[in-house]
């Protein structure tokens, strides 16, 4: 009897452990498989995303984000159905129409291109949560709290400067070939509106110029709208009239790279060459290259990490580019001189917004407050000057520079 019991129990405990060995079994096989099942739901192949442009194509910003979006999603193995595009979306409730199919067809990121959608697409990423809403040039994700809303731009300043670098020994070239005089030598520069982004980036062109032509000055002149080929073509021209030596622009038509051909001053473009069309004119162009970017955010719903509320991209990130210099037009060294530049901003030695290089009325500044948390007053709320510098870009993505410098008069104003 008593072995009998001895028995029993062996066999319990045998029992036992064979049971709780299966169960580990099965515990290990139903992770392989929910495993096995999140990565096929994360796999780039069964990702959509969708993207809202102010323009097509014919808009070199738009292209500039187009190619991006086509670069980016080829270079992650999203396929071709799976990116939707919608192009010619004004900065209107057709952005939150968009963005709502764009939903309805499957997308789980949506990118948006413009800086008049942000109301709509934080509309939007209130209404669906569940999907990831991506706004490059917005202000408010930092202070929206919404985590499926963010805001994305790059250095862009930098790029400008490096362009500016080049606009100045252009210049400096024509001085020393006798078509002006060293007091004579102003630029011209066609902008968009009197947004922090505009201001920023002629300031940026202009403190580049002005790092090799220490006597440049600069007028600029806006037609409130990002694309008007025919408004930007005008602006050029009445800079033209008004003596301007050469002409850089922050607007996205082909208007005042072919005004300046027509005349044949030299020009620096934006987000792209325009070489081909303005073969004896232009110099350079900066652009943002916004695949790294597209690449971060979509990797990052692949994989369920979370999206910077801020991202902004650099020289180092690959983000901030400057388009190959046409030698036939630039000044003999200014590869050498662009080239020692970005090795100096690269390096921390160069601040483009360095205050002991601009003066605002005569003054040099030490501290500004900026509006970095947006609000219809534009309510400065953030110091924004140390180290003697002015640390855009820092505090959020989107630019706030908005100093208006000594040496670059505005002819009008535009909003």
């Amino acid at each position: 009897m008593k072995l009998t019991k001895k028995f029993l129990a062996l066999l319990l405990s045998v029992l036992f452990v064979i049971s709780c060995f299966a169960g580990c079994s099965s515990s290990t096989d139903t992770t392989e498989e929910s495993t096995d099942a999140s990565a096929e739901t994360t796999a780039a192949s069964d990702i959509k995303v969708g993207f809202i442009f102010l323009h097509d194509e014919n808009s070199t910003n738009d292209n500039n984000f187009i190619t991006a979006a086509n670069e980016a999603c080829e270079a992650l193995g999203i396929p071709d159905e799976n990116k939707i595009y919608k192009t010619n979306t004004a900065e209107n409730e057709e952005c939150l129409e968009a963005a709502e199919d764009l939903v309805d067809q499957g997308c789980t990121i949506i990118f948006a291109d413009s800086f008049g959608y942000e109301d709509y697409i934080i509309q939007a990423a209130q209404e669906y949560p569940d999907v990831q809403f991506c706004h490059s040039t917005g202000t408010k994700a930092h202070t929206e709290g919404l985590d499926n809303y963010h805001n994305a731009f790059a250095s862009i300043y930098e790029g400008r400067y490096l362009a500016g670098v080049a606009a100045g020994m252009k210049l400096n070239e024509m001085i020393e070939n006798g078509e002006f005089t060293e007091d004579e030598a102003k630029m011209g520069y066609v902008g968009a509106y009197t947004y922090a982004e505009v201001i920023s980036g002629y300031t940026s062109f202009y403190l580049g110029a002005r790092s090799v032509c220490p006597s440049v000055t600069m007028e600029v002149t806006f037609t409130g709208s990002w694309y008007d080929e025919t408004a930007e073509k005008e602006a050029a021209n009445k800079l033209i009239a008004n003596d301007c030596k050469l002409i850089s622009q922050h607007a996205d038509s082909m208007g005042a790279p072919t005004a300046c051909e027509n005349a044949g001053v030299p020009n620096v473009s934006c987000n792209g060459s325009t070489e081909s069309a303005c073969v004896n004119t232009y110099i350079v162009s900066s652009r943002i290259n916004w695949a790294p970017y597209f690449e971060y955010a979509i990797q990052c719903v692949i994989d369920g990490e979370a999206i910077d509320a801020d991202w902004t991209g650099t020289i180092a990130t690959d983000s901030v580019l400057l388009t190959d210099l046409n030698e036939a037009v630039a000044a003999e060294g200014t590869q050498d001189a662009i080239d020692e530049a970005m090795a100096k901003l690269e390096s921390g030695e160069l601040n483009v917004f360095d205050t002991s290089t601009f003066t605002v009325d005569g003054e040099t500044f030490n501290s500004y407050m900026a509006d970095v948390d947006t609000d219809a007053d534009y309510t400065a709320d953030t110091e924004v000057i140390s180290d003697g510098y002015f640390h855009e870009s820092e505090m959020r993505s989107a630019p706030y520079f908005d100093l208006r410098v000594d040496g670059i008069t505005l002819l009008d104003e535009s909003y």
